[in-house]
């Protein structure tokens, strides 16, 4: 497995796999990897020759206050864990690679980066759009893989890909859970023993919510009032419990048939995300 660092030297080398007819793939990460990541590299080396896995704790995409400074950086274990699954090349670029001293240009995703995450954190997809696009234009891709667990996150990529014109298949993976349910994220290492067991009760009240969908209960600003005030009282602080369409994130109302339920909470001071999609 290669690790490089420098555009110049990761461009050479993909240009190599390309000419030689190889299909890469290509999986955005900010490191301190979980089994969610693994599923995302695993699910990569099935659709293609070569897959490249980016590690860097992106700074454009923090707010302030955020945990920029202390988001957990564990590139050696993260390098072990990529080569026992066979990835071809890790780039890991600083910040001075990836972001020039007179760095003017940044990349917004109107509509869909709107609310939810949008709304609470303040310059938060432009960070990541443009994070992403500057990853793409480096690695050049066929495919490029994320988690459904950020579905704001996912449908910002897509969009932004369709606008640009971008020739790149963006492959959406499942949702990796722990046995409790609890969403993989790498902000679960923030979590003590105790609010860990308590963060269970996110999937179960998206479950919950799920079936008073599909019992037939339309009113569903009640069911997200619902699950609001039982998250509140189980000691969560909601930012969110909407559900929404799929295909552009905006309130959902009775005749539609593909929806997704986002939540965001903070637990102590973690603030945690999940959804889950209902296909009627």
């Amino acid at each position: 497995m290669k690790c490089i660092k420098k555009i110049s030297e990761i461009r050479e080398q993909l240009n190599l796999w390309r000419n030689a007819g190889d299909i890469i793939a290509f999986v955005p990460t900010m490191g301190n990897l979980h089994a969610g990541h693994m599923q995302l590299v695993s699910d990569a080396k099935k659709q293609a020759d070569r897959v490249v896995v980016s590690i860097f704790v992106n700074p454009t995409q923090f707010g302030e206050g955020e945990d920029f400074s202390t988001y957990p950086r564990t590139e050696e274990q993260d390098k072990e864990k990529l080569a026992a699954l066979g990835v071809d090349l890790v780039f890991m670029p600083n910040v001075a690679e990836m972001y020039s001293s007179s760095n003017v240009t940044t990349i917004s995703v109107s509509g869909v980066s709107e609310g939810y995450c949008g709304a609470k954190r303040a310059g938060h997809f432009d960070g990541v759009a443009t994070v992403v696009s500057k990853l793409f234009n480096i690695v050049q891709p066929n495919k490029a893989f994320f988690g459904e667990k950020d579905f704001q996150q996912l449908a910002v990529i897509r969009a932004m890909v369709v606008d640009l014109n971008l020739p790149i298949d963006i492959v959406p993976v499942e949702i990796v859970r722990e046995s409790t349910g609890l969403a993989m994220s790498s902000r679960n290492g923030y979590l003590t023993s105790e609010q860990k067991e308590l963060a269970a009760q996110l999937y179960a009240s998206l479950c919950a919510a799920k079936d008073q969908v599909l019992l037939g209960q339309v009113d569903f600003l009640e069911i997200e009032r619902q699950a609001c005030v039982k998250l509140t009282k189980l000691g969560f602080k909601p930012e969110y419990f909407s559900i929404c369409k799929q295909v552009d994130l905006k309130a959902a109302d009775k005749a539609d048939k593909n929806l997704v339920i986002l939540l965001a909470v903070k637990l102590g001071k973690t603030r945690l995300i999940d959804n889950l999609q209902i296909n009627l």
